[in-house]
């Protein structure tokens, strides 16, 4: 297998406060992680560019465009403060460049796997994507990264079905809305509920996002892949496979009170790899989300990048 990690310095320059939980210190946690076990010698490493407008504005409204690059450039000349979109979400002057560099992972992950240079990529990306909605940013998010890369395979590349698995502790509202109409893409996830961002759960037979409540463990959670995600999934034969990778639904995270650990998103990665390798010629770009405990953030990475890279 050949694994890539997509990354940027910008990701890391992006910031709403110090007593924020999406904060620079994630991504170097999972670094770190990586490092200390010892599996950064099997993965290629690459820097994520910058992506093209054009590649956003095919989610996202000019409107939620300008929101952040003309907010952001206000800040420039000053070097520091924060403009608030809601009450937490904040963009620094380097938040414009960062979103590009977020996106742009995601987007040349896409491209060098549908390339074949790759069998599959985890983008090390913030700020994250999937309560991005197509009019504006909210929930810690700028763009939706995945549903940009979805997206591009579908309009670039011409991929007539592709399948978006969150796994996140959070309901991807952004990432439903942007394809609510659009049957090419299945949509499967869990996310305790009732819980913020309080979506209005929508019945499509396209999308199944599967509600559960606080304190759901990994063995219910692993029912919810078995019996809805996969029937699903192998239904809808993706030729593509896009995962946004939250981590917050781990036992330890406490912006959320769900009770999963590293053995669980190793396995829901392995379920999803089945699939893509059935159906997809084994094509999975991941896009990381939420997870805020640092150290069960990082050890959660090292799991699932680990089964990503069959690295046993």
């Amino acid at each position: 297998m050949t694994t890539a990690i997509y990354s940027h310095p910008e990701c890391k320059r992006h910031e709403m406060g110090q007593w924020h939980p999406e904060c620079p210190a994630r991504l170097q946690a999972i670094e770190d992680q990586i490092i200390a076990s010892r599996i950064n010698g099997f993965l290629e490493y690459r820097e994520a560019p910058e992506v093209d407008v054009a590649a956003i504005r095919r989610v996202h409204t000019e409107n939620a465009v300008a929101c952040v690059r003309e907010n952001a450039a206000s800040l420039e000349g000053i070097g520091s403060g924060y403009y608030p979109i809601d009450a937490d979400t904040m963009l620094n002057a380097h938040s414009w460049k960062a979103a590009l560099r977020a996106a742009g992972a995601a987007v040349a992950a896409t491209d060098a796997v549908i390339a074949g240079e790759l069998d599959n990529a985890f983008c090390s990306i913030r700020p994250p994507g999937h309560h991005a909605r197509p009019s504006e940013p909210m929930g810690f998010c700028l763009f939706g990264n995945v549903a940009i890369a979805a997206k591009h395979a579908l309009d670039v590349h011409g991929l007539q079905r592709v399948a978006i698995v969150d796994f996140d502790v959070h309901h991807g509202n952004g990432t439903e809305e942007a394809f609510l109409d659009d049957t090419r893409v299945m949509m499967v996830s869990f996310f305790q509920h009732p819980f913020y961002p309080y979506s209005e759960l929508q019945a499509s037979g396209h999308m199944v996002n599967v509600p559960v409540p606080a304190y759901t463990k990994g063995d219910e959670v692993r029912r919810i892949v078995t019996e809805q995600w996969l029937p699903a999934l192998h239904a809808h034969r993706p030729e593509m496979i896009f995962i946004s990778a939250g981590f917050d639904a781990h036992r330890e995270d406490d912006i959320g009170q769900m009770g999963l650990v590293e053995a669980d998103y190793a396995w829901i990665t392995q379920q999803i790899m089945n699939v893509a390798k059935e159906h997809a010629q084994g094509r999975i770009v991941s896009c990381l989300e939420g997870g805020y405990n640092l150290s069960a953030l990082g050890r959660s990475v090292v799991a699932h990048v680990k089964a990503l890279a069959e690295i046993d």
